[in-house]
């Protein structure tokens, strides 16, 4: 990418979105096309298409998407599989129709089946049944690679769809009903703390695994990868390593100092048993993650703190 391309992040207010701006911005590239949901509506074919013809953006990161943990997909599930498929068919196809020199889709790693072989590579993709409790946001991530490897195929285009794994930072959904298992604990840890509180409940047996990415990792991934003309590879990006959700949580306790004792609500779904990606397509392109756990949940704690006021999830 060129500094002075014109690059369109859709969903640049969202936890992957605003890492990939800020990732670019800290690169150079500073003419970017941004927009909030009041003035783009992405499941809203007339507004995007008038969006592309507008702008005519050189470059998109396809961000966007309507995401959320195991109780969010058990509730919404038509809006999970709906939201995702329209916004993915409106912006790829403005952008093959405006000629976008090339696209990265930002898939999931719930693409994969629920029993896959454990680190999961790229080639397991629909050899087996999908967790049920996300099956509708996994079969709209799954159309929108099938979407980007079809054009690629029938019209030559230079699309890209990229796997992250498990991922948390700033910008993140710290709901306790709606959002993933790292935000969430660390909302439940610092509350139960600030209460005083002598035990947190927390969802399941605690013995699924779980790899965890920073999402700034996660957006140098992508900036990485969008410069690497011409390779249309599908590619997971993670760390390689997992955690069980109960080391997550002691690990949280620690980070936000809550002191009490922590029990298992084994009547709770567990989801997945273990979800390791293998990274290794991602490492033979010369590219590793260099923000640990540790540091990472740190990080994200302190923007916690400091941001309060304005985090998604915080005053419900």
């Amino acid at each position: 990418m060129e500094k002075y391309s014109k690059i369109f992040v859709a969903g640049h207010r969202g936890l992957v979105g605003a890492a990939i701006v800020r990732c670019l911005k800290e690169g150079g590239w500073s003419n970017l096309i941004l927009r909030t949901h009041a003035n783009l509506d992405l499941t809203d074919p007339s507004q995007v298409e008038e969006l592309f013809s507008i702008e005519m953006p050189d470059y998109v990161f396809l961000a966007a998407a309507k995401v959320g943990g195991i109780h969010a997909n058990n509730a919404y599930p038509v809006d999970f599989l709906v939201d995702n498929l329209s916004i993915q068919l409106n912006v790829i196809s403005s952008a093959y129709k405006y000629n976008v020199k090339r696209l990265m889709f930002l898939g999931s790693s719930c693409i994969y089946p629920k029993h896959c072989p454990q680190p999961m590579n790229e080639e397991h993709l629909l050899t087996g049944s999908l967790e049920p409790t996300n099956e509708p946001y996994a079969v709209a991530k799954i159309a929108g690679i099938k979407m980007c490897e079809a054009f690629n195929r029938q019209y030559e285009t230079d699309y890209i769809s990229v796997m992250p794994t498990n991922l948390y930072g700033p910008n993140d959904n710290f709901d306790l009903h709606n959002s993933h298992v790292l935000p969430a604990l660390i909302r439940k840890f610092h509350e139960a703390k600030v209460r005083g509180d002598k035990k947190v409940l927390i969802w399941g047996t605690g013995k699924p695994r779980r790899e965890f990415l920073h999402v700034d990792d996660m957006a140098d991934a992508c900036v990485y990868l969008m410069n690497k003309e011409g390779y249309t590879d599908m590619v997971n990006i993670g760390v390689g390593e997992d955690v069980s959700i109960a080391e997550l949580a002691e690990i949280v306790a620690n980070i936000v100092g809550f002191e009490g004792c922590l029990e298992y609500d084994t009547e709770k779904p567990d989801g997945t048993p273990q979800k390791l990606l293998d990274v290794s397509r991602l490492s033979s392109q010369g590219w590793r993650a260099q923000i640990s756990l540790k540091d990472g949940i740190q990080q994200t704690y302190k923007w916690f703190l400091e941001n309060q006021g304005d985090i998604r999830g915080q005053n419900i």
